[in-house]
């Protein structure tokens, strides 16, 4: 058994974590990894795929894959019971099989497939020990500790003891058996003092507080320690900003600027306020092709006056792409389906105070590349110094506005920064993440195209997947909600809307 690579991917074949056992380079692992996809054939049952040079041996993990590239003359045996421990270890390490905590806990999971396969072959080894291996444990460090601690406790206990003893002094001093040698006011004063303040001193310390440790006049011990490194790697992240570099946030793998990229929210709001949020998922082909996409929507109630609880609301929905529309178990169904009108089943009732309430929400999902709000359209061709890259976008949906728009393409490391040239808009190269940023403020129908033309050395394959962010305050599916009445009287309320439509992901792969 030969085993080259191991990884986990992506359905669409990206890769999540991905660790060579033989000497490999990165393009040709993605190569390698982008290709396993189009290679199943969903009807049949085998969890392996041949081709002329390397085998797949692959087992599903929800919406992931955990895939071996072994060499063709292995054991097919062998691959599969090396693949069933694979899979097994990556359940100890991530909570749930999703793309964000495999790359959370990447790292660990390095650790663990090094455990398993050594030089493309596999270690003797059981998921126990893999555990036992990557934990560390270190007896010294116990005994350490375990030391530590006693000396600790003892130094507590003397601090009390010698507390009790000065108290004692003080109060023998307070009813005037003053120690030979000492007399008068003004020594008995000063004696009683000093006792106070020193007494004073050494009580205090009884309150939860780190006690230095004595050190041993054995020498330094050779005992493993773990010293917390949280405040140097806070001050090196502080430097870092300062320079002017764009920091990642641990927690949700994004920059701050894509972390927190959303739309200001209003200034004033009335006493009935309205939030219409649409999210996008979408995944298509470098060679053209719309894979998926899914535009989620949702409005949002928010009543923080007693007197508008009880309410309607008319619902424009000027949808013609087949919207699934989906009502609040609590809001009457026949009377939205009849009118177009969110209100609650029981008429009587209002709407919950200063608490925001999802009232509609839906769904559109499609592979139709009509529907496709921005096209984007990358042409990479190798030249005798490396690849011409020219990417072009198309804004689709003309009723939308869409700003602060990225379009992410990634670049090769080490090869230096890219000659840009012709420009729309403007650029930001990133040197630490390898990935040219193509940044517009605007695109709407009067800025409904625009290109991106630079060179860089590297491979076609390098320049994939790009990725776009942008956030807009118009409607994608164009459902708003045109008036409020009350229930009683159908008198008008005044209501203020907030519209957005986000990213969550929007790939060309």
């Amino acid at each position: 058994m030969v085993l080259l690579a191991a990884a986990v991917c992506t359905k669409a074949g990206k890769a999540l974590v991905s660790r060579q056992f033989v000497e490999m380079t990165r393009t040709r692992v993605e190569g390698l990894l982008a290709a396993f996809p189009k290679l199943m054939n969903t009807g049949k049952q085998h969890t392996f795929v041949e081709t002329e040079s390397v085998r797949y041996v692959y087992q599903p993990l929800e919406k992931l894959y955990m895939v071996l590239v072994t060499t063709k003359n292995s054991n097919i045996l062998e691959d599969l019971e090396t693949l069933r421990l694979f899979s097994r270890v990556i359940p100890e390490y991530c909570r749930v099989l999703e793309e964000s905590e495999i790359s959370e806990h990447c790292f660990d999971l390095i650790f663990a497939f090094d455990e398993i396969v050594a030089l493309g072959y596999r270690e003797n080894v059981n998921l126990a020990q893999i555990r036992t291996f990557t934990e560390m444990d270190s007896h010294e460090e116990k005994v350490f500790r375990a030391v530590r601690e006693t000396q600790e406790r003892e130094a507590k206990a003397e601090m009390r003891r010698k507390a009790k003893e000065l108290q004692q002094i003080r109060r023998d001093n307070e009813r005037g058996k003053k120690g030979p040698g000492f007399g008068g006011f003004g020594s008995s004063g000063m004696s009683s003092s000093n006792a106070v303040i020193i007494t004073d001193t050494l009580i205090e310390p009884e309150k939860p507080k780190p006690t230095p440790v004595p050190s041993r006049s054995s020498g330094p011990s050779k005992a493993l320690k773990l010293v917390g490194k949280g405040k140097e790697v806070d001050d090196f992240v502080d430097k870092l900003k300062s320079e002017g570099e764009n920091i990642i946030l641990p927690s949700t793998g994004k920059r701050p600027s894509e972390a927190s990229k959303s739309l200001p929210p209003p200034t004033h709001t009335e006493s009935v306020h309205l939030r219409v949020e649409e999210k996008i998922t979408l995944t298509c082909g470098r060679d053209g092709g719309l894979q998926n996409m899914e535009v989620i929507g949702m409005i949002t109630l928010r009543v923080s006056d007693e007197k508008n609880g009880r309410i309607r609301l008319n619902v424009n929905n000027n949808d013609k792409r087949g919207v699934q529309l989906q009502t609040h178990p609590n809001v009457d169904k026949k009377l939205f389906t009849a009118d177009s009108v969110i209100g609650l089943k029981n008429p009587d009732k209002s709407f919950p105070l200063k608490s925001d309430v999802g009232v509609l929400k839906w769904r559109l999902q499609t592979t139709d590349e009509s529907f496709i709000p921005l096209t984007i359209n990358c042409w990479p061709s190798e030249s005798g110094t490396g690849c011409d890259v020219n990417i072009e976008y198309e804004l689709q949906e003309e009723s939308l506005e869409l700003n602060d728009v990225v379009i992410s393409i990634p670049v090769p490391s080490g090869v230096g920064a890219p000659v840009i040239g012709d420009l729309d808009g403007e650029y930001r190269h990133d040197s630490r993440r390898n990935v040219l940023e193509w940044c517009l403020p605007v695109i709407d129908v009067k800025n409904k195209t625009g290109s991106l033309e630079f060179s860089i050395p590297g491979q076609p394959n390098d320049f994939f997947p790009v990725s776009v962010s942008f956030v807009s305050k118009g409607s994608y599916c164009d459902i708003q909600v045109t008036k409020v009445s009350q229930v009683d009287g159908d008198s008008p309320v005044r209501f203020s809307t907030e519209t957005s439509f986000v990213v969550d992901k929007y790939e060309i792969l």
